[in-house]
């Protein structure tokens, strides 16, 4: 009799195991059959524009922090994994994140889709400005299209449709409505901005910056490019004492007394710029290469936009 019981609490225990490695395994398989797709996004601009036309219907992972520079920041190991294992890669191209691309060439080479926004903005080159650069950039693609909202209505559009081709399981309706939504609130940020301009003289619509920035701006809105801190389209390059003396010089000649420095970085070059010229000299903070969080001033690219056009034409007005 005990025998028989042992026997049948043995056939219970074995049942009973059976059973719950099946539903795992069951469980295991559902999981696995509803992981969400991913769409990697190299900068946070970009990133919060790609979430904007996405919507809920794919997973977005952006890899450059807020505050972050995109021509010096890197990735982890666990980020350059994200790249390999996304649907679609969306990043700014045209040399910017210069510390990123040998990752994002990786992932295409192993069969990832990827997205040059920048490449498909029709891109200016770089006009150094009126103090004049370096050679070595002349005529280089400028990288910073952001500056001009209509360009990234057009990036926004192609997005959408590299979304909707290679990133599996999205509802294509969702991510329409998203952008034509999204479309309508860039073109009433270019509507406001032309407004907000449209008070500068002629004689004020001159552009100092800390490197090569705002390009895209001027050539749209209607500016000129007076010169830059650092003479170059990357913060990783250094002004020389020749280099201030020549924008020192193109400022007084063009009668400019405002520099815009990137809040992501420190503003000590314009500072010295500001001593050069006798300390008459009105440093203005903007956010040009990067968001910041949530609620410091430029969480999203539209908000950035505001920001700026509202710092910049009280920097260009003011007494």
């Amino acid at each position: 009799m005990s025998v028989r019981v042992g026997a049948a609490r043995v056939r219970a225990l074995l049942l009973a195991l059976v059973t719950f490695f099946v539903v795992a395994g069951t469980a295991t398989g559902c999981a696995g059959g509803d992981e969400r797709p991913r769409v990697v996004v190299t900068t946070n601009i970009l990133g919060d524009v790609t979430r904007e036309i996405v919507g809920d219907e794919a997973d977005i992972s952006v890899l450059m922090k807020p505050n972050a520079d995109p021509h010096s920041f890197g990735l982890s190991a666990v980020q350059a994994a994200e790249l390999e294992n996304a649907d679609l890669v969306v990043y700014n191209g045209l040399g910017l994140e210069e510390n990123v691309l040998r990752h994002v060439e990786s992932a295409r080479a192993s069969g990832v889709a990827t997205f040059a926004a920048g490449e498909a903005a029709d891109p200016l080159t770089f006009h150094m400005g009126e103090e004049g650069g370096p050679d070595d950039e002349a005529g280089e693609p400028d990288p910073h299209f952001w500056t001009d909202p209509d360009r990234v209505r057009k990036a926004a559009g192609q997005i959408a449709d590299q979304v909707v081709e290679h990133v599996d399981g999205v509802n294509e309706k969702a991510v329409r409505d998203n952008a034509e939504h999204y479309d309508g609130q860039l073109a009433d940020l270019t509507t406001w901005m032309e407004k907000s301009f449209a008070d500068i003289p002629q004689n004020r619509r001159g552009l100092v910056t800390n490197h090569h920035v705002f390009g895209y701006l001027a050539d749209r809105f209607g500016f000129r490019v007076i010169g830059a801190v650092i003479p170059s389209g990357t913060t990783l390059a250094s002004p020389s004492s020749s280099d201030l003396r020549s924008l020192t010089q193109a400022m007084e000649k063009a009668n400019v007394r405002t520099v815009f420095a990137d809040s992501s970085q420190p503003t000590r070059l314009a500072e010295v710029l500001r001593q050069e010229m006798g300390g008459d000299v009105n440093v203005v903070s903007l956010y040009s290469e990067s968001l910041t969080e949530k609620g410091e001033g430029a969480g999203t690219y539209l908000e950035m936009m505001r920001a700026n056009t509202s710092a910049m034409a009280e920097g260009l007005t003011g007494d």
